[in-house]
């Protein structure tokens, strides 16, 4: 019960953080926040990430019970002059996704190639740990 309250929390908070967005068109949005999907393969979920322009060695993850948290920092480049126009968004961002099923987060892998994270979680044959477990990003 009290992992189903927690998944509701987070469920709730993820969608006033949506619901409190300005659309993209407006321009004035103040934070980087990634698009996310997941999609369940026969033994696996694949969770996949638009991450241009953000370095691979900043990208954090971590799944656990349920969950996959990704954090990092798409860094504004440093350009002479000022800027006339500005719509690309930039910052720390931290996105907390929610699993459909459980899954092993100890076989996890992530691949970055092309400024798209693809993180596979196979899933589990028996209920997983609840400790969080940190996924090694390989970039190509």
């Amino acid at each position: 019960m009290p992992r189903d309250i927690d998944r509701l929390q987070r469920e709730i908070a993820e969608l006033f953080s949506d619901l409190w967005q300005v659309p993209r068109y407006a321009g004035i949005r103040r934070y980087f926040r990634p698009a996310v999907d997941v999609y369940r393969r026969d033994t696996e979920l694949r969770i996949v990430v638009e991450l241009p322009g953000v370095a691979p060695e900043s990208v954090e993850l971590v799944a656990g019970a349920r969950q996959l948290v990704l954090a990092g920092e798409r860094e504004r480049p440093k350009t002479p002059g000022s800027y006339e126009q500005m719509e690309i968004e930039y910052g720390r961002f931290e996105r907390t996704v929610s699993l459909p099923a459980d899954v092993d987060a100890n076989a996890a892998g992530a691949e970055y190639e092309h400024g798209i994270l693809t993180i596979v979680l196979p899933l589990a044959q028996k209920p997983p740990a609840e400790n969080p477990v940190p996924i090694q990003l390989r970039a190509r």
